[in-house]
């Protein structure tokens, strides 16, 4: 059975959330929903629109998801029961009301197969009005390709649209990034543990794009650009080998844009991005790296020359 587990903390969406449940016409899940010690009260709600289907609440008493979302995502998981898959959907993100019809109607298809299931996704506004294009993917995927089309810009993801096993789940558990920024991106990875992803494009998930979420707000730019340099790191450490050619140049570059915007791009970091271009057989950024490397040193023998005058 499925488990949709909603970690809670904004009121403002969520009777469209519990609307989008309510209104699924297959109703073989069960709802989990975690209060990270909200100042608003979503059980009158809760109890209006989840009439017909199973339901635990629990409200936490401390807050923790503004410190590490991810615990916040954990703790939520672990209020479940039997199920053997998870889905983890946004207090204001809302599904199209086949999408658990449809996780059933392709099971037999992906079940020993895969352990990650995605959807087709669509940006939509505070307003609920659409303002992206429906994102469909190919059914069978590897997890570097989608992510790379993601970075690239042809694609784009977020946890709510993802379905991933328990089992996998206790196994690899998500890594923890600022804000959380990444730690999806990051767990298909891990998820899949090499096995591509099934997409099923019949159903969406509309995902809210407002002032009020974290993809929305713009007071958290520092953030994200650490959550983004970590990532990346993980990306180029253990995954590079994963990409072609042309995907693997552009992860390094953005990764050396990365390092000098966030102050590490020192004398260390470019040995091992140069180190990074010949391995991938980009001479020329080689030779760019070469070039400030040697320039640096001349500075460097310069400072130590007129220090020794001075003393002298």
């Amino acid at each position: 059975m499925l488990a949709i587990v909603i970690p809670f903390f904004k009121i403002d969406f969520f009777e469209e959330t519990l609307s989008s449940l309510a209104n699924q016409t297959n109703k073989n899940f069960n709802v989990y929903i975690g209060n990270d010690a909200s100042p608003d009260d979503p059980t009158k709600l809760i109890n209006n629109y989840l009439v017909d289907v199973d339901k635990v609440y629990h409200k936490f008493s401390q807050n923790i998801g503004q410190e590490d979302l991810t615990q916040q995502w954990s703790r939520c998981i672990e209020l479940i029961n039997n199920e053997d898959w998870i889905m983890i959907l946004g207090d204001d993100d809302v599904l199209d009301s086949n999408m658990v019809e449809c996780f059933y109607k392709h099971f037999k298809l992906f079940n020993g197969k895969t352990n990650v299931i995605r959807f087709s996704s669509q940006l939509i506004s505070e307003d609920s009005k659409l303002i992206s294009k429906i994102y469909n993917h190919p059914v069978w995927e590897k997890a570097q390709d989608s992510y790379f089309k993601k970075f690239i810009g042809l694609s784009r993801s977020s946890l709510s649209e993802y379905i991933f096993s328990k089992e996998v789940y206790k196994n690899k558990g998500f890594q923890s990034y600022p804000l959380a920024w990444y730690s999806d991106d990051r767990a298909w990875f891990d998820f899949s543990e090499g096995k591509n992803i099934y997409s099923v494009n019949e159903a969406t998930v509309y995902v809210r794009n407002s002032a009020f979420n974290i993809s929305g707000r713009t007071d958290n730019l520092h953030e994200k650009e650490m959550a983004k340099k970590q990532f990346l790191t993980y990306l180029i450490i253990e995954k590079l080998s994963l990409f072609n050619l042309e995907a693997r140049l552009k992860l390094i570059r953005e990764y050396e844009k990365v390092l000098n915007m966030s102050g590490a791009y020192n004398l260390s970091a470019k040995f091992k991005l140069g180190q990074l271009y010949i391995q991938n057989y980009s001479y020329y950024e080689f030779k760019k790296i070469s070039k400030a490397y040697h320039k640096y040193q001349f500075l460097v023998f310069i400072r130590d020359f007129n220090e020794i005058a001075i003393k002298n």
